[in-house]
């Protein structure tokens, strides 16, 4: 039983909790929370121990490798979100190489350039999940796919979606190399509808950043869409656009099939 928050152990655990540099220099990743282990478990994370507050967490013990019983005080030392759940996973991280990906036939891509929020990244994981996106790409972004933040915001869904961080280069060139048509989001620029654009076909619909849209880079390198505005505020929130615009895609996908 570790009844100390100074135990070496703990401090250790606390630092890559906290710190992106650390997770990246360690390779682990933490993970809190049942469902999240759970998710993890599933996909093929390797975990590497577990932290279990048995007065929390009155399940069965995991077997995949080795645990600590901790008190209730470190418990909430070590857990980002307070005391609840009773178990903290360290896993050894995963690569997410754009290199790797072999897309699907008539591929649904959502991209987010630069994303910076690790609140906002965790909502979009979750609907891109949840709303039958095949993929997200992540471009120079500005925070840990493994913040913490990230992982509690979508509720373990990071462990479940195919999720790659490239640069904006490798990834133009990934999309001309595959064929997949470009739409993008620039509201400074004449821009149709989402709902009278083709997301039937291999596509990909990139986000930029909350406080500037995308970048130059990006800018008449596809078509421009956007959700209609009827309201006096012209702009949702990252990732309500993203749910809503994930939606439409799909919806036309399901539309398309049932019409054969």
């Amino acid at each position: 039983m570790i009844e100390s928050i100074q135990n070496p152990k703990i401090k250790a655990l606390v630092k890559i909790q906290q710190s992106n540099a650390e997770r990246r220099k360690e390779n682990k990743i933490i993970v809190e929370g049942r469902q999240e282990n759970t998710l993890a478990l599933s996909k093929g994370y390797e975990p590497l121990e577990f932290y279990i507050c048995s007065t929390i967490f009155p399940d069965a013990l995991p077997s995949q490798a080795k645990v600590h019983l901790v008190s209730e005080k470190v418990y909430e030392k070590i857990a980002y979100r307070g005391g609840t759940e009773g178990i903290v996973g360290v896993y050894r991280s995963v690569e997410h190489s754009l290199g790797n990906y072999t897309p699907c036939d008539a591929v649904s891509i959502i991209v987010v350039e630069g994303s910076e929020k690790p609140g906002n990244l965790g909502a979009i994981i979750r609907s891109c999940e949840a709303l039958g996106i095949d993929s997200l790409i992540i471009t120079d972004p500005k925070t840990d796919l493994y913040n913490p933040n990230v992982i509690r915001s979508s509720v373990g869904c990071v462990f479940l979606l195919k999720i790659f961080t490239t640069t904006n280069e490798e990834l133009h060139n990934f999309l001309e190399k595959n064929r997949i048509a470009l739409y993008t989001t620039d509201m400074h620029t004449e821009a149709r509808a989402i709902d009278s654009v083709d997301f039937t076909r291999s596509c990909a619909l990139l986000f930029g950043t909350e406080h500037s849209g995308i970048s130059t880079f990006w800018k008449k390198k596809g078509q421009n869409v956007l959700i209609p505005m009827h309201g006096t505020i012209d702009s949702l929130n990252l990732s309500n656009a993203v749910a809503i615009s994930a939606y439409e895609m799909q919806r036309q996908k399901t539309s398309s099939r049932q019409s054969l």
